[in-house]
């Protein structure tokens, strides 16, 4: 159970691409695990579900693209860690940039994980299979406060 008192918490999927949308949450259910899966398809909308005021639970994972409207991922990070709240959420970017700038700059505003999306789709599915298992089964979240 997390602090939200939920068995399952949901996984935050940021993603403005509705194709890599797709792909992400088919490729956690083809994982078999049970957490919901909220999508925020961009920056501004994440902040609001993060926020409490949209009545959205926490959730355990924030996986989260850069390249999004109305606040980029890297602004949207630095909120999260900004808010005592959320920022013990585990944050991992799923990105296509190749950019160097922009692993340093996730990681100098404390992501948890940086994650280039492979172009195939079977890599893909496989990535973010592992990076579900991971992040919802194996890692010991903080717990609750």
């Amino acid at each position: 159970m997390d602090k939200n008192g939920l068995l399952n918490p949901p996984v935050l999927l940021v993603e403005d691409n509705p194709c890599d949308e797709e792909l992400t949450i088919r490729a956690l259910r083809r994982s078999r695990l049970a957490n919901p899966v909220l999508v925020a398809r961009d920056g501004a909308e994440a902040l609001e579900m993060l926020s409490g005021r949209a009545g959205t639970p926490l959730p355990r994972v924030v996986l989260l693209d850069l390249n999004l409207p109305k606040v980029n991922g890297l602004e949207v990070l630095r909120q999260i860690r900004a808010d005592a709240r959320t920022r013990l959420i585990p944050v991992v970017i799923l990105t296509s940039s190749q950019a160097d700038e922009d692993r340093l700059a996730s990681y100098e505003l404390g992501c948890n994980s940086f994650v280039r999306k492979p172009v195939e789709f079977l890599q893909f599915a496989e990535a973010v299979g592992q990076l579900g298992c991971y992040w919802l089964l194996i890692n010991a979240p903080p717990g609750i406060r």
